[in-house]
């Protein structure tokens, strides 16, 4: 085995990879004890004809393809080691050059480490992380939870408005032709939930009960539906019912029935708090946010496209076998949605890319400003690693090995580094 380096750009660098004779004989050797069974020639038993009769029969390479797939480890693991290269991805295999009794050459792409070069990470404007809550957002919350808790009742004089159920019968025309699915008897449809395609909600505003409106859409050119599509439609509607939402009456009682608590001014004092809790959370949370892209901006990197691809292929497994565990597949669920894997894959692109840049630029900044793990944080670290996943934490750290420790100090000091970053960033 032979290699050398062809090129080296943008943290991928391209290898030829030469097997000797000698070896590669070995690998087609592996290839057609694999494969003898499945050849059946005049005279042998199945699976007992020599390889060169087989060949003879099939062709020289009938057995190159399997061989490839025995030489390619060892010869790639020989390959990294004469060149001292210490990949960060799995190969890409880009071309088998030559493959025959001679030997073989493979060309591969392989993903290298990407260093960040730091620009300037302190100082990100960031807003104040003091949560603010006002009278109107209690009172807002407090509406909020009576509105899930009124009644809905039927009146015969209303106009229909946003928040109201009108419960219809439509009929869907394209071209004056009604389309398949495009029906309905007594349907409860809230105007202002953005259900029913964009348009056909805000139509039905003002009307009724007995009322036929004609409403007029165009469907989304990405519709599930593709025999609709991008067309206009027309939906004979009539509104059979009008349903307003009933408001119980905001004060004590109200606070009892929805709460545990005995009074409304208690209710209050408890909304008042969770509001603050969450908008302090949002708050940290945009801060974080926008100190990684400050730095991640002024810094220079270059993600291999390997590692990009590798990054997705895993949050895709992992959102397939997430969908798989409630009876649906990625495939399905994305053909519900009206897309596909594809599109799927190319919309997360850039997210991941920018979370990769993020994380070396974090490690980075945690080198520089030498933002090391204490053994406490450690333990805490063990801790939480314990208890999500259910485990006693005294068994759990006895299997915690030097790998795990590894991840848990890189996962300590990426946190250690976004808190540095806000405590430097300038509050506006």
């Amino acid at each position: 085995m032979s290699a050398k380096e062809l090129s080296n750009e943008k943290n991928i660098v391209s290898v030829e990879i030469t097997v000797s004779a000698e070896d590669f004989q070995k690998a087609i050797k592996q290839s057609y004890n694999k494969n003898k069974k499945h050849f059946t020639i005049q005279g042998f038993r199945k699976g007992k004809a020599p390889r060169k009769l087989i060949e003879a029969h099939y062709g020289k390479g009938v057995f190159y393809e399997d061989a490839i797939d025995f030489a390619f480890p060892g010869a790639y693991k020989d390959a990294l080691e004469e060149l001292k290269i210490e990949p960060v991805t799995r190969p890409e295999l880009q071309e088998v050059k030559e493959a025959s009794e001679d030997g073989a050459v493979f060309i591969v792409n392989i993903g290298l480490k990407p260093a960040a070069t730091l620009g300037e990470y302190k100082g990100a404007e960031i807003e104040s992380l003091e949560a603010v809550v006002s009278d109107e957002d209690i009172d807002e919350e407090i509406t909020r939870m009576a509105g899930m808790n009124a009644r809905m009742i039927t009146d015969e004089n209303a106009q229909a408005k946003k928040g109201d159920t009108v419960i219809i019968d439509f009929v869907g025309y394209v071209d004056d032709v009604p389309f398949e699915g495009g029906e309905g008897h007594d349907y409860p449809l809230e105007l202002g939930s953005n259900t029913f395609i964009p348009g056909y909600e805000d139509q039905l505003i003002g009307a009724k009960t007995g009322e036929e409106v004609e409403v007029k859409v165009t469907f989304p050119e990405d519709y599930k539906q593709d025999d609709v599509a991008g067309k206009e439609a027309v939906f004979k509607t009539i509104v059979n019912e009008v349903q307003v939402k009933e408001l119980p009456e905001i004060d004590d009682e109200f606070a009892k029935d929805v709460s545990e608590f005995d009074t409304l001014d208690e209710l209050k004092a408890s909304v008042a708090e969770k509001l603050k809790e969450k908008k302090t959370t949002e708050l940290r949370r945009n801060a974080e946010n926008k100190v990684i892209d400050f730095a991640v901006q002024n810094a220079e990197i270059e993600i291999p496209y390997l590692m990009v691809e590798e990054e997705l292929d895993r949050t895709l497994d992992t959102y397939d076998r997430q969908l798989k565990s409630q009876g649906l597949g990625l495939n399905d669920y994305l053909g519900y949605m009206g897309s596909n894997v594809e599109q799927f894959r190319e919309g997360m692109k850039e997210d991941v890319e920018r979370n990769l840049k993020a994380d070396f630029v974090l490690t980075e900044i945690a080198e520089a400003e030498k933002l090391e793990p204490t053994e406490e944080e450690l333990e805490e670290e063990i801790k939480r690693y314990a208890a999500s996943m259910q485990q006693d934490f005294e068994e759990f750290k006895k299997t915690v090995n030097e790998t795990m420790e590894g991840y848990m100090k890189t996962d300590i000091k990426r946190r250690k580094a976004i808190d540095f970053l806000v405590d430097a960033a300038q509050v506006k």
